[in-house]
């Protein structure tokens, strides 16, 4: 009985510690615990430009541009013959058996060689409704590709180079309710068009002015070369909206638009303080949709948007070689208010290029980059080490807090993926024209875990398990869910949550598709089985608020997230 009694006590005092943790964001993450580095790979082989998590398996598709018919990892046999390429230089023809491309198996530490033929340097992608990876432009013969790629041991990547009406260089891709992908923009491509069916291609795309208006020139008066071309309107951050439209921003501007009549039927207010997408490269997620348990209740949703550069970063780096701050502020706006308004507050430090990871307790995670510069090639220095925690329900002044460093610059060209785990898989930075190991930001080919602070040792206890065999992993819309979960304390309907996060195809500070909600709790029945609770919540109503596809679903009790089991939404 003292035993039973004493462990009480330590439940209640956590649980204090708990609650005064989630009302006091300034403390310390954690009980102080500010988070911790793994290193998982010393050399995948490729540098990580592009990524994707892959669902139901433990791997990653990881790729990277090939227009250097270089890497540091060779094609093997079995994926040969090699395929050649005309060096415009050289005037010669030449072979290439270098692997671009890898399955990275997160677990295990593996690496599984792909063979990719189209370039696919700064492109854009998505997991389609069905898992596969589909994957857009790219550059010169890749810019109207269109990949496929499943995530099995004997899958490869399926190519159709002409798939696209105009070439996709930067762009953006978003699924639309229905379970389609849009691409929209790209250097010189003012436009969107549909992702059409595979071995389809399109005829033409659809114009979209907007993208034309957005770009930036510095004048240079006198000077022979005329004006700089700065663009700051590619990679736009693109989100579905929950009536099924589309919000679009590029360089310091929004606007809402449907793309079935192409009309721009909303213009927000402008964001001041410089520019935000590439070159700029500030980071942007979409924070999380909370659903109602009234279905008919509009869903509010919320940009937030951090970082960036000065107008002309890109120009100061590249042609002066001076490297500016980047801008220290993060601004968030309902969009789907009816006056709405940039709420704008300080980070800790200014940031360029670096990844917003939305984490399954709400948080997000502000990664990687640099805090002077651009993006673009040697256009940014000083190395953001501290990864930044976002917690967007804490008071204004309190929702920063600064992590524990690596050790290892993530510069130009570097990713962020959240693991099912709740780790975040971190990799990637080339800030070179090619593959360099002496450069002052080497060419990166090692990959890092980083554990966010809710994994701290001290919250073991409170971390619940869903029991994957006894609960439901699929639904249709609507539909209650049904999850069991084992815990070392009965689980409390006011602290219990249960979030979905859409995997996001993460490139340039981008993250593509990214998206989570947490679900309605409809009831929460403790103990139907020794140690183990069931949480009844309902898939969310509509495809306009969570598109068809897979996602990772994870229990937070208090805070602190289980691990994610796969979920399909269909």
């Amino acid at each position: 009985m003292a035993k039973a009694s004493s462990k009480k006590v330590q439940s209640l005092i956590l649980l204090a510690a708990v609650l005064l943790l989630v009302n006091n964001a300034a403390a310390a993450p954690a009980g102080g615990f500010l988070g911790s580095w793994e290193l998982i790979s010393q050399n995948a082989g490729i540098s990580a430009m592009h990524t994707q998590l892959l669902p139901k398996t433990d791997q990653i598709a990881v790729f990277d541009a090939s227009v250097w018919h270089i890497s540091r990892l060779q094609l093997p046999q079995e994926k040969r013959p090699c395929f050649w390429h005309h060096n415009k230089l050289t005037n010669q023809t030449a072979e290439d058996c270098w692997c671009h491309s890898i399955f990275y198996d997160y677990n295990k530490n593996a690496v599984k060689a792909l063979k990719v033929q189209s370039d696919t340097w700064c492109s854009s992608g998505g997991l389609s409704a069905d898992g596969r990876l589909v994957s857009t432009g790219g550059f010169q013969y890749g810019a109207k590709a269109i990949r496929y790629l499943w995530g099995c041991d004997t899958c490869d990547w399926v190519e159709y180079p002409e798939g696209l009406a105009e070439p996709r260089w930067y762009s953006t891709q978003v699924m639309l309710s229905d379970g389609s992908f849009l691409v929209y923009g790209g250097r010189d491509a003012f436009s969107y068009e549909y992702v059409p069916v595979e071995k389809e291609s399109n005829k033409a795309a659809i114009a979209f002015p907007f993208l034309f208006e957005t770009q930036d020139f510095l004048e240079r008066p006198g000077n022979p070369k005329g004006r700089f071309r700065l663009e700051n309107n590619l990679y736009p951050f693109v989100y579905l909206l929950p009536d099924g439209n589309v919000y679009v921003f590029a360089n310091n501007r929004s606007v809402v638009h449907d793309p079935k009549a192409n009309k721009i039927i909303r213009e927000f207010p402008q964001l001041p303080g410089g520019a935000r997408s590439y070159p700029a490269t500030g980071t942007s997620v979409l924070l999380p949709l909370y659903l109602p348990r009234d279905t008919y209740k509009p869903v509010d949703a919320e940009v937030l948007i951090c970082g960036g550069s000065v107008r002309e970063g890109l120009y100061l780096g590249e042609e002066e070689k001076r490297f500016v701050n980047a801008l220290d502020d993060c601004a968030r706006m309902v969009v789907t208010s009816p006056n709405p308004e940039w709420k704008i507050e300080k980070m800790p430090a200014p940031r360029t290029m670096a990844d917003g990871v939305l984490l399954p307790n709400g948080e997000v995670l502000i990664i990687n980059g640099a805090d002077l510069g651009s993006g673009g090639w040697h256009c940014a220095d000083k190395p953001s080490l501290k990864p930044m925690l976002y917690r967007p329900n804490a008071p204004e002044g309190q929702r920063f807090a600064e992590l524990a460093p690596t050790d290892i610059p993530r510069m130009y060209h570097s990713v962020a993926n959240l693991l099912p785990d709740g780790k975040v898989f971190v990799g990637g930075s080339n800030d070179n024209d090619g593959y360099f190991e002496f450069a002052k930001f080497p060419t990166e080919l090692r990959l890092e875990k980083f554990t966010p602070p809710y994994l701290a040792p001290e919250y073991a206890a409170l971390r619940p398990a869903i029991l994957e065999d006894q609960s439901d992993k699929a639904a249709t819309y609507g539909k209650w869910v049904y999850l069991r979960v084992k815990s070392s304390e009965p689980l409390t309907i006011n602290y219990v949550q249960v979030s979905i996060v859409a995997p996001p195809f993460v490139t340039h500070g981008i993250s593509m598709n990214q998206r989570m909600l947490f679900l309605s709790v409809i009831e929460l029945k403790n103990n139907v089985a020794p140690g183990v609770d069931e949480v009844v919540v309902a898939a969310p109503p509509t495809s306009a608020l969570a598109p068809p596809g897979y996602y990772l679903l994870s229990v937070v009790n208090q805070g602190i997230p289980s691990h994610s089991i796969w979920f399909h939404l269909k």
